[in-house]
């Protein structure tokens, strides 16, 4: 049904009658019965058994070592909830009505993307309620996993509109919510209100979203959890990250040390969540936790703060100074140069490629840097290339350094051609030759492409400073030999 809808209104009629009727009446009926302080196991057995399939996945989860460590099989819902509690059978029921509802549609990436985030967000929240609520934790569960509950219902049920939203959104500089104003004639926002408030789904899930209620210690999990899912995909060690863990650690009465194992822990408890939910296809889009991927991050944030070393700058200068006049070891003359312009000059990513095969290509002879331990061995350059020449051999024959990105060398762009851009990234470079007098030798490049940052005219001034010292020094070699 492809009808457009316009204004906030318009999309709740849409959604409960035409859309998600199913999903609604489930949703609301468990909800009624968390209510009621006398519901009884009959009646949330009563609401399930409505829908074969759901009380089948109901069990079947109920039945996971995630739910049931003791492995007693569970054959009905009242068993289930005798053994497993009323509530955490009523928070499997909605989140698998909602995966149900929602990824058996329209499976397209953002409803994907922002499922796994919801499931992400609702563990961390209720494992931050465990610290701080005595009850309720299923609760704040639900009202993480429904924060978003209008963006997820228009990602699986909007159509064309869904398709319009998408590539507006794919658009550069594009500001999020002008868009799905533009499109929806709401924000996700009201939306995600509208639902709540229609399908009635509960205190805590309303209060989420209304600023009032930000110190509700409930609501404050919800919102940690929220967030915490949202950053976690810059990196667990972005500086959002940083500053939510240890806004929860003062929160929950932890160490900022405690309070990021919990948040990682937690983060791996949702991947097993999601595949006991039957929603495994969700697990890649949860962020890993796996040390080797954090030790990368952490790397990455390293060389993002790499800084030039002005003491180191100038004793690497003063040592290839000393290796010239003495005529010293190609290889500490090599080490001293990266060494110098890695650590001294600040630049993230430094290759240094010499002329192979009779002259005939470029290979990786050293490199430094994040990243850059596959140019060693994936490097190759041919040197003449008629159809497309490149900037690689230009600087080798012109021997000039070059500063590639800025007004100067514009004239230059084309010969950073498509190879190039694929194997090293896009953004400005430093490239000089590398000569023993005027003998050709290779080419030198460096780059910050690491963190993004602007290169500087002062690394461009140690850069070329480096590149005529080591032309002294592999000269002095010649000489010797």
């Amino acid at each position: 049904m492809d009808t457009r809808s316009h204004g906030l209104q318009s999309w709740i009629d849409r959604l409960n009658e035409a859309e998600l009727p199913a999903l609604a009446t489930v949703v609301q009926d468990l909800q009624r019965l968390a209510q009621q302080e006398d519901s009884s196991v009959q009646q949330l057995a009563d609401v399930l058994l409505r829908d074969a399939s759901l009380t089948s996945k109901v069990l079947r989860v109920g039945n996971s070592a995630y739910y049931n460590p003791s492995q007693e099989t569970i054959k009905t819902i009242s068993r289930a909830i005798v053994l497993i509690g009323f509530d955490n059978v009523r928070l499997i029921s909605l989140s698998v009505s909602l995966i149900d509802g929602l990824l058996t549609r329209a499976p397209r990436e953002q409803l994907q993307e922002l499922l796994a985030r919801s499931f992400h967000a609702a563990v961390q929240a209720r494992n931050i309620a465990g610290y701080v609520l005595s009850r309720h934790e299923e609760e704040v569960f639900i009202a993480a996993l429904l924060y978003h509950l209008g963006e997820l219902a228009f990602w699986g049920c909007g159509g064309e509109q869904a398709d319009e939203l998408a590539s507006a959104l794919a658009q550069p500089g594009v500001v999020v919510e002008d868009a799905v104003r533009a499109v929806l004639g709401t924000s996700f926002r009201q939306l995600t209100q509208g639902l709540v408030k229609g399908w009635n789904l509960g205190e805590i899930a309303s209060l989420a979203h209304n600023s009032v209620n930000h110190n509700d210690p409930a609501v404050r999990a919800v919102n940690l959890g929220a967030r915490i899912s949202e950053a976690a995909l810059e990196g667990w060690d972005s500086p959002t990250m940083e500053a939510l863990v240890a806004e929860m650690a003062i929160f929950i009465g932890v160490s900022p040390e405690d309070a990021m194992q919990q948040v990682l822990a937690s983060a791996d408890e949702a991947v097993k969540v999601a595949a006991t939910f039957g929603a495994s296809q969700l697990c890649r889009l949860i962020p890993n936790t796996d040390p080797e991927q954090i030790r990368l991050q952490q790397e990455q944030r390293k060389a993002r703060l790499l800084q030039p070393n002005l003491q180191l700058l100038q004793q690497a200068l003063q040592d290839l100074g000393l290796l010239a006049s003495r005529r010293g070891d190609l290889g500490l003359i090599l080490d001293t140069l990266l060494k110098g312009l890695h650590q001294g000059a600040g630049l993230e990513r430094v290759m240094l490629v010499v002329l192979a095969d009779g002259q005939s290509c470029f290979r990786a002879k050293r490199v430094v840097g994040e990243g850059t331990e596959s140019w060693m061995s994936d490097f190759f350059l041919p040197v003449e290339e008629r159809e497309q020449p490149h900037i690689f051999s230009y600087v080798l024959r012109n021997k000039e350094a070059l500063w590639m990105g800025v007004p100067a060398t514009h004239s230059l762009n084309e010969l950073v051609t498509q190879p190039l851009r694929q194997r090293l990234g896009q953004g400005m470079f430093f490239i000089a030759p590398l000569l023993a007098g005027n003998r050709e030798i290779g080419v030198i490049y460096a780059d910050s492409r690491v963190s993004g940052r602007a290169l500087k005219h002062e690394q461009f001034v140690a850069f070329q400073r480096f590149t005529q010292l080591a032309r002294r020094c592999l000269e002095a070699l010649i000489k010797r030999d």
